[in-house]
């Protein structure tokens, strides 16, 4: 079941990087051509923000269950570059990111003007992009491809 969730997991990602790639696209965009922010610009922020919680929800279900939490704290696991992206870094910045993503979702939602719903829009989802593309396990990291992510 794991292995399921493993790849449904990888393969969501994709889905993320696409609607925040359309997302920022967009909002960028609607702000500089002082268009309104419509039903489908909300809806697109509303469906980013969705994917990204659904892959936190995945992610927990991996990090729990393949045993990532239990190796906090042991030496040997932060002294292994592999291991200690898996136990901390990759769930500590994926975890702000979806923080930095639903914050941009919301504000936008709050925000009084439609430019500055697009701006709030591009700012927080720049930034959770700008994060979940640091923390991603690429194949060309050094010793990622064992993990059967690819």
């Amino acid at each position: 079941m794991l292995t399921g969730i493993q790849h449904l997991h990888g393969t969501l990602r994709w889905v993320v990087l696409v609607l925040l790639i359309l997302s920022i696209v967009k909002a960028f965009t609607g702000m500089s051509s002082g268009r309104s922010f419509g039903d489908g610009d909300r809806k697109r922020g509303l469906f980013t923000m969705i994917s990204l919680h659904l892959q936190l929800v995945l992610g927990f279900f991996l990090y729990f269950g393949k045993g990532w939490a239990g190796k906090l704290g042991d030496p040997n696991t932060m002294a292994n570059a592999v291991q200690r992206f898996f136990s901390l870094e990759h769930m500590v910045t994926m975890l702000l990111a979806v923080v930095l993503g639903t914050l941009g979702h919301s504000l936008a939602k709050r925000a009084a003007d439609d430019k500055s719903k697009f701006r709030r829009q591009a700012i927080w989802f720049t930034v959770a992009l700008l994060l979940i593309l640091s923390s991603i396990p690429w194949p060309f990291r050094e010793g990622f491809e064992a993990y059967g992510w690819w």
